[in-house]
């Protein structure tokens, strides 16, 4: 009886994964193996088709691809493995070839270790189970490294290829940044520019302008990577920033010592599909390396990023976005246009009371009244500064320092007390542990004790935990005086309000509710709150 002749392909493949169960799933075990089990066996191979650190849970693998096209082909019609878990990992996909792919292109499969034969129908009774079984080790594998991944995250560690610009990697701990010095200029100018109000299409054109390089060029520079992007490129290369790049800076936690994880994720351990995960899902660890940024200018530019609003209709500029709040709800106001006189004009209201609900009151206000009194402010304080620097700053700090030396005298012995009461609950349970050991007390007293000094325990640490921020931020806003008026002084006289004039000098405005009078007068305040410095006017 004739013999068929089996054009064989053998298959090898191995992932990471697999790397840890040592030598007997290494690509030279693999080769040996295949290559003996086909001598012996009078298989003719064809080809050896290799997937060297290819996960199992998909078949989107290069060299398998190959084999497939061979098979189609006609060139292959016997494959050999060393066991199903080569093929795949993946229990559907991996019995769709063994049952239906490969009988239907008439290919002999063989997988060593498990004693299949495809030819040998009672070899191939197990092999669903099987491949089951060698699924739920990628799915357990999976589990075990996403819960790895976690731990590590939680711990603050950083991991990517790069670290973000204006950092370098510790070499001496792995996961931890550094702060790169002869970068972190770059971050700093491009948080300045936005504090100011400077939108990110104009922070690019700018670093683009001043020839600032791109972190890619500089990543080039260092380490050779991105070749394929500059290499034999004009010089203009290395400065041709982008919005998106500049938008991903702006909005970057590293930047105020954060680390931030799990923003995407795969579809699932099979699918390598990428899909972005909803914020509430991000692993977020606090103070994990040194900032560049202040969490103040960082939370400035993100408000600014949320309610930044394109030019209008009516030709006006959006100067005052993220700025004007509703003095009641805290709402920002919204910005229309009445269009039905003849002569048209904008103005403010706010938003809560706009969306229908009328949850706040309209706290009306033009935009030509707004701006003229916020103009005129910023002219006196600018004028004031420039004519007397010092008088300015000692009026300033005179009608600050009374009240904030009083509230930080309070807070300070505030804190003081509850450090003390906390020393008192140390010693108290302490006692009251001994008093247990020896029979002074029972059971049932010691336990409802103890759980009243530490719930005691909790509620004092976080009222010194709040003392401390409120004697901090007393000491930033005593300090705010100077760094305010040097804000004041990259000003001269101005004619008219910019964005980056009001975001250099202005936290937020304030409009109140007008008052009717009885003379049918309208009164309306408006607060401006200064940085550093809070409400002077």
């Amino acid at each position: 009886m004739k013999q068929p002749i089996y054009n064989t392909a053998l298959y090898l493949r191995l992932s990471r994964d697999d790397e840890n169960a040592g030598e007997s799933n290494s690509i030279s075990t693999q080769r040996m193996m295949l290559r003996r089990y086909a001598e012996q066996n009078g298989l003719f191979v064809v080809d050896e088709y290799i997937d060297d650190g290819y996960s199992g849970t998909n078949f989107d693998r290069p060299d398998f691809q190959r084999m497939i096209e061979d098979i189609e082909a006609k060139r292959i019609n016997c494959v050999v493995t060393k066991d199903l878990s080569r093929l795949g990992r993946n229990y559907l996909l991996t019995g769709q070839y063994i049952e239906l792919y490969f009988p239907a292109h008439g290919v002999r499969y063989i997988a060593i270790d498990n004693g299949v034969d495809s030819i040998n129908q009672q070899s191939s009774e197990f092999t669903p189970f099987l491949n089951v079984i060698n699924e739920w080790y990628a799915r357990d594998i999976s589990r075990k490294v996403t819960k790895a991944m976690r731990t590590r995250f939680e711990n603050g560690a950083h991991y990517g290829a790069y670290a973000p610009l204006g950092y370098r990697k510790d070499p001496e701990q792995t996961g931890h940044l550094l702060i790169d010095e002869e970068t972190r200029w770059i971050v700093e100018k491009i948080f300045s520019l936005a504090v100011q109000g400077v939108g990110a299409a104009k922070i690019t054109r700018i670093l683009a302008s001043e020839q600032i390089p791109t972190p890619s060029w500089l990543n080039f520079q260092r380490y050779g990577t991105f070749a394929h992007v500059y290499e034999g490129q004009p010089e203009s290369k290395r400065y041709a920033w982008t919005i998106a790049q500049v938008k991903k800076i702006l909005q970057d936690e590293n930047y105020i010592g954060n680390s931030v994880h799990n923003k995407q994720t795969n579809v699932s351990f099979k699918c390598k599909k990428k899909i972005r995960k909803p914020k509430e899902e991000w692993w977020r660890v606090e103070n994990t390396h040194e900032a560049i940024i202040s969490k103040s200018d960082f939370d400035r530019v993100q408000e600014q990023i949320a309610s930044r609003r394109r030019k209008q209709k009516d030709g006006t500029t959006q100067i005052f976005a993220g700025l004007v709040k509703c003095a009641d709800c805290g709402w920002s106001l919204a910005y229309a246009t009445n269009q039905r006189k003849k002569a048209p004009y904008s103005y403010y209201h706010c938003s809560k009371n706009g969306q229908g609900l009328r949850q706040c009151s309209m706290h009306y206000i033009r935009y030509d009244v707004l701006y003229n009194f916020v103009l005129s402010r910023l002219q006196y304080w600018i004028k004031a500064v420039h004519q007397d620097e010092q008088t300015i700053i000692q009026r300033l700090s005179k009608s600050n320092l009374a009240e904030q030396a009083t509230a930080s005298k309070r807070a300070a012995q505030e804190k003081k007390r509850a450090e003390k009461r906390l020393s008192d609950l140390d010693n108290l349970l302490a006692k009251l542990y001994e008093d247990r050991v020896s029979g002074k007390i029972t059971e049932r007293n010691f336990s409802m004790l103890s759980q009243k000094y530490q719930q005691e325990q909790e509620e004092q640490e976080q009222r010194i935990e709040a003392l401390t921020a409120q004697l901090v931020s007393e000491k930033e806003q005593e300090d705010g005086i100077g760094k305010w008026v040097d804000l004041i002084k990259q000003f001269s006289n101005p004619s008219e309000l910019t964005a980056e004039l009001l975001n250099t000098l202005i936290e937020k405005i304030l409009v109140h509710e007008a008052v009717k009078e009885a003379d049918g007068s309208r009164t309306q305040e408006i607060e401006i709150i200064y940085r550093f410095v809070g409400k002077i006017d």
